[in-house]
């Protein structure tokens, strides 16, 4: 599976985008998928994540009622919508496919992933 990240960019605090992650060669509906993200000199923490039906998503609480995750299984894509950006939220955004299917917040369980997209807010 290869996965495409895309949709970052420079935005204001209080802004809003959406990440795309579409993924190619593979059965999508068979994956979580999850972002993570990377910030400089940061660990990769997970951000949210849905499972391959698409009925279970999980948020880390920083982005809760900010954040949105959701899949479309006929286009391969899972879209990260984001509202009220805070310049913490800056870093490296990662999409990644774990065939468990399941959403799991840490990075090993993860076999696939994006190339990253960069997510700058400036305050």
């Amino acid at each position: 599976v290869q996965l495409q990240a895309s949709g970052g960019g420079l935005v204001q605090a209080g802004g809003s985008l959406r990440l795309s992650c579409a993924a190619s060669g593979g059965t999508f509906s068979n994956y979580a998928i999850s972002w993570f993200r990377q910030a400089p000199g940061k660990e990769r923490e997970f951000v949210a994540g849905i499972d391959w039906s698409g009925v279970r998503s999980r948020y880390v609480d920083p982005v809760k009622g900010r954040f949105t995750i959701s899949r479309d299984n006929a286009k391969s894509t899972v879209f990260l919508q984001m509202n009220s950006l805070k310049p913490e939220d800056t870093a490296v955004y990662f999409c990644a496919a774990d065939r468990g299917g399941g959403v799991n917040t840490t990075p090993k369980p993860y076999d696939y992933w994006g190339q990253g997209t960069l997510v700058t807010v400036s305050s």
